[in-house]
């Protein structure tokens, strides 16, 4: 955490940059060094840092993580990730790549209400979501579900 004088002294922010990467596979490879090294950062501190969070994610799995990096213009930086995407999660609990291309009308896949409140529990420790009641995460993600095409009943048959 940056103290107050810090914050206050720093320099102005040089650029913005929004990368998806996945979790535990960032190298300062094709995707992540061209993005970075454009504004001279330290290739290896980032790596090293984004892994080291994103530990506690299964290794090798997909899950795409949304970076935003501030590079100030004494090449320091700060990054924050945020977690995937409920529609990700919904895709991994229904076993399925896309969603419906006709929803309302076409059943992609279905899940259970377990699956829903699995979904909800991880979702509630994202920041923007910890004081937010678990009912209404729950209908959140519902209500994305059923725009992807996918049902959501009480239990499977």
């Amino acid at each position: 955490m940056s103290t107050l004088k810090e914050i206050l002294t720093r320099r102005p922010v040089a650029a913005t940059i929004r990368l998806t990467i996945s979790a535990r596979a960032a190298r300062p490879a094709p995707l992540v060094g061209p993005a970075l090294g454009q504004y001279r950062l330290n290739l290896m501190a980032f790596c090293k840092d984004f892994n080291a969070w994103t530990q506690k994610y299964k290794p090798k799995t997909p899950m795409s993580i949304t970076i935003t990096i501030t590079a100030f213009k004494d090449n320091t930086f700060d990054f924050t990730v945020k977690s995937p995407s409920i529609t990700w999660y919904l895709k991994k609990a229904a076993g399925i790549e896309l969603g419906s291309s006709w929803p309302g009308h076409t059943v992609a896949s279905t899940i259970t209400l377990k699956h829903v409140y699995e979904i909800a529990k991880v979702k509630q420790s994202v920041p923007y979501c910890q004081y937010m009641p678990l009912e209404s995460i729950c209908k959140l993600v519902i209500g994305t579900a059923n725009a992807m095409g996918i049902k959501v009943q009480k239990e499977l048959d």
